[in-house]
């Protein structure tokens, strides 16, 4: 084990990385890492975490308990309910026209052919990679939870959710091991954010920054990404990671609905600016800043270009659409950080469709795995 104090900031090459790229690809030249020897990197966060046991065993027949219930009915194995065998298709000019937010940007349009699928495969696994380090960070506060939420319901929920995050965890690193082949770092963003959240000893800022904006935000990308891929097994993984992600965002929203009401109007402030930051943060997450990097772009030319193209500030909007209801619900989108919000575009929908009130039809509906080996 090598203990490191910061994030490592290079790539990871995989086997499975050469798969579909031109035989003249320079980085495929570079050392493929060998998983059998590579050593495990981890880096150590401090916590003045404050944990609770809870003396009352009572589990109260209400809306949590029926989450925590479908938490265990719901649970899958990528293992067994993934058919990892499918075959993908590869993305011809028109798709990459509809949704490659650099498709008309010059440095992009003076690649060749060659160049443009090593390109997409870098943005991919950048995207792919973020999804997986947002997870592993999911899986430690999710364990924070089992201390110190303050509820026996929460915290068997909590358990279940954790849970959870381990089979994502598992999932992505294997689909990004095996499909794709290159493994991103953390972004600088994203890790931040998950700092921040980890190294808080309040534990409903915890909820608030990973059960309704890190969670809200990725159940929005999981489903725009669910609608653009052309690969089935990313398919199958994304239905059964988004029936998990609902859950963990409509428990969010039911049980910090009842804990903010109780808060005074300094309270309340303190944590609408905690969940301003966190979007204000998570917005810079979109940008796949590294990948400008890697292909010797200019990075804030590149950036601006992203912020500023219009089909790229719907994207980064529609994936706010639902963290600002959910927020509005439980009291966080008060009179002093309105307009903070406004100035990110994102008000407009604090009146959509929120997590209160539980579809459970939707969130009981039985799995529905294709193509894996069991149902």
């Amino acid at each position: 084990m090598k203990y490191v104090e910061h994030a490592p900031k290079e790539l990871a090459y995989y086997e499975s990385y050469t798969e579909d790229l031109p035989a003249d690809d320079e980085i495929n030249a570079k050392m493929i890492r060998d998983d059998h020897h590579a050593e495990e990197i981890a880096e150590i966060f401090q916590t003045p975490l404050q944990g609770t046991y809870n003396w009352d065993y009572t589990l109260q027949d209400n809306r949590i308990k029926r989450l925590y219930q479908l938490g265990k009915d719901l649970s899958w194995d990528a293992e067994h309910n993934i058919n990892w065998e499918q075959e993908k298709q590869h993305p011809d000019d028109e798709h990459d026209q509809k949704f490659n937010a650099f498709y008309s940007y010059p440095p992009y349009q003076a690649m060749s052919e060659d160049e443009k699928k090593v390109y997409r495969k870098h943005y991919n696994s950048w995207a792919l990679s973020q999804f997986l380090h947002g997870e592993q960070g999911a899986l430690l506060v999710a364990s924070q939870l089992c201390s110190c939420a303050p509820t026996y319901n929460a915290k068997l929920y909590a358990s279940s959710q954790t849970f959870d995050e381990a089979r994502h965890v598992e999932v992505f690193s294997k689909y990004i091991q095996n499909r794709v082949g290159l493994m991103y770092p953390v972004s600088t963003s994203l890790k931040s954010i998950l700092d921040k959240i980890l190294t808080d000893q309040r534990w409903d800022l915890k909820f608030i920054g990973m059960q309704l904006v890190i969670e809200g935000l990725a159940l929005s990308a999981f489903n725009v990404l669910k609608q653009v891929t052309l690969d089935p097994v990313l398919v199958d993984i994304l239905d059964l990671v988004i029936r998990d992600e609902a859950r963990h965002v409509t428990f969010g929203v039911n049980y910090l609905e009842e804990f903010t009401k109780d808060l005074t109007e300094e309270e309340r402030d303190d944590r609408a600016q905690f969940a301003y930051e966190a979007c204000l943060i998570s917005r810079e997450r979109l940008i796949p800043t590294d990948v400008f990097t890697q292909f010797g772009w200019d990075a804030e030319e590149a950036r601006r270009y992203f912020l500023d193209g219009e089909t790229n500030q719907l994207f980064r909007k529609l994936l706010f659409s639902r963290v600002i209801p959910n927020l509005k619900r439980i009291g966080l989108l008060t009179d002093n950080i309105r307009p903070k919000f406004e100035k990110l575009g994102i008000l407009e929908y604090e009146d959509h469709e929120h997590d209160g009130v539980i579809d459970w039809a939707e969130l009981e509906r039985p799995l529905e795995i294709r193509n894996g080996t069991a149902a």
